[in-house]
């Protein structure tokens, strides 16, 4: 167990939008350390997601993220020898770190042929409540709420 609490990070705001969410979905698109690589990617899906959809591109990006944002989740505990799903609620700090890996883990997934367009067309699809990342969601609190008879384990 840890001794401390660890310090919370803050982030720079992204040079285009100048908001700090955008620089931690960057951070979680990026690979090998390579950060220009993932705003080219990130702005560069935004662009599509304009153009595809006639609205505001990050706009819908921020409806994607709310709507792949959980309420609960699962987490297994070991009690008098089973193991037990047991629903919790989900801290906001979690809930914007899921709901961003999600979408990018199954643009990744995707077929396409560049990681913008396929993060364009997985975001496009979060935001209207379909796709995988918005699947993912789903299959998280359907979770929950079939073992809500063991909410009473809580930690």
């Amino acid at each position: 167990m840890r001794k401390a609490k660890p310090r919370k990070r803050y982030y720079q705001p992204d040079p285009r939008f100048n908001d700090t969410t955008v620089t931690l979905f960057i951070n979680n698109l990026m690979w090998d350390g390579k950060k220009s690589t993932a705003q080219t990617i990130f702005y560069d899906a935004v662009d599509q997601i304009s153009e595809k959809t006639g609205e505001n591109g990050y706009e819908v990006w921020k409806k994607a993220i709310s709507n792949l944002t959980p309420a609960v989740e699962v987490r297994s505990r070991r009690i008098g020898g089973a193991n037990f799903q047991i629903p919790t609620e989900v801290n906001a700090a979690r809930k914007a770190s899921l709901s961003m890996k999600w979408l990018v883990q199954y643009s990744r997934k995707r077929t396409g042929r560049s990681m913008a367009e396929k993060l364009a067309s997985e975001t496009i699809s979060a935001s209207k409540g379909e796709g995988s990342a918005y699947k993912r969601k789903e299959d998280v609190h359907r979770m929950a709420e079939a073992n809500k008879a063991f909410s009473h384990f809580k930690f």
